[in-house]
């Protein structure tokens, strides 16, 4: 029987992006919360009112990291969490990722780290897919749980086009993440 509510009403729409630089690093944001502690997750946020996702994925990578007038590539990742602390207004997020290339830079916020402290963001971090792997295998909390999995996943691909002449491998590499694109995940958060 339908209840004549969308489900994803109750969801909090959210754009991400999935930085990867030349050397197939990927830049991750730690966000520590009081409920589960440290979680190293991709930059990105919520989708303000009257915003498209690649929108709200510029304004975010601005303020997050410093990127501005960056291409955005293709879809790769949607991933739906049900988060019970999240309070009464959202049951969970909808987050919608993209793959970013993008040269190796040091991360410089448009925004405050004052305000990026009041979001829960506390560091911004390069990682190669063996640190990643080496976290998960000790412990570490990414979002969504499966990243690690994920991303391993891809950027075997991924390093052996970043690894061939870089004028041929830009094709490549889209071409790549869109046989991947966009794979669904589901994951429920204590």
């Amino acid at each position: 029987m339908s209840t004549g509510v969308d489900p994803s009403d109750h969801l909090r729409q959210a754009a991400r992006a999935l930085l990867v630089d030349p050397d197939g690093r990927v830049l991750l944001v730690r966000f520590e919360f009081s409920d589960v502690g440290t979680v190293w997750a991709m930059p990105g946020g919520g989708v303000d009112p009257g915003e498209s996702h690649l929108q709200a994925l510029h304004r975010e990578l601005a303020e997050e990291v410093g990127l501005s007038d960056v291409t955005l590539g293709p879809l790769i990742w949607e991933v739906t969490r049900m988060i019970p602390a999240m309070g009464p207004r959202y049951a969970g997020q909808i987050d919608r990722i993209h793959l970013v290339r993008c040269p190796t830079f040091e991360p410089q916020p448009s925004m405050t780290w004052e305000q990026l402290r009041a979001e829960n963001l506390h560091e911004l971090r390069w990682w190669s897919p063996t640190q990643i792997a080496d976290a998960a295998a000790s412990g570490v909390l990414f979002a969504p749980r499966q990243f690690p999995e994920m991303f391993a996943q891809l950027s075997v691909e991924l390093l052996a086009l970043l690894a061939a002449a870089s004028g041929e491998a830009d094709a490549g590499v889209d071409e790549v993440a869109t046989r991947w694109s966009p794979v669904i995940v589901l994951e429920a958060v204590d």
